[in-house]
């Protein structure tokens, strides 16, 4: 599978390249952009802050520059949170998108969107800060309207960006367990 990783609002972190070498590993192609020039930042505030300095619609087009030359393939998009929210967006803009894996992170969904049976898979923490229950069962409800095929895992007690060994949210139990699903769900593919 060729896939388009995008990273968290925290940057272009090292767990983000160590997740797009397990995938290499599986035997997929992974191209990892960094939409912040090389900024990483140690806290979600912090990234928050230099992603509104440089905008959505700025990051959109960056990730869009990203993949253009890679979309003929057939991408499944990927991210992280806010990657995740990026990663979602294009790949219900991108009618050759072969998939979508959401790790810890959803977006706002276009009204008229379609996406007839696109494979989708969210991975996030229960509860999340960011994905509420109430946003989580709308978002599910609207992503079943454009067609597309989706499941939701939740990971009870663990922290935002669990899969984060760097980071306090990081649970390794949820980790392992979300890489062993999301590796499946990219085999089927």
């Amino acid at each position: 599978m060729n896939i388009m990783l995008f990273h968290s609002t925290q940057g272009l972190r090292p767990a983000v390249l160590q997740a797009a070498d397990r995938l290499r590993a599986a035997g997929h192609e992974v191209w990892t952009p960094d939409l912040f020039d090389g900024r990483t930042f140690d806290t979600v505030e912090e990234g928050m802050e230099h992603n509104e300095k440089i905008g959505k619609d700025e990051l959109l087009k960056r990730a869009v520059l990203a993949a253009a030359p890679y979309s003929e393939r057939g991408l499944v998009y990927a991210g992280f949170s806010l990657g995740a929210s990026i990663a979602q967006t294009l790949a219900l803009g991108d009618e050759k998108a072969r998939g979508l894996l959401l790790l810890h992170g959803t977006s706002d969904i276009a009204p008229g969107v379609t996406a007839e049976d696109l494979p989708v898979q969210l991975h996030v923490a229960e509860p999340d800060p960011f994905e509420t229950d109430d946003w989580l069962s709308a978002w599910y409800l609207q992503m079943g309207r454009t067609g597309a095929d989706v499941e939701v895992y939740r990971y009870a007690g663990a922290g935002h960006l669990y899969t984060d060994p760097d980071l306090p949210d990081y649970d390794e139990e949820a980790a392992e367990a979300t890489w062993r699903v999301a590796l499946g769900f990219l085999e089927s593919l």
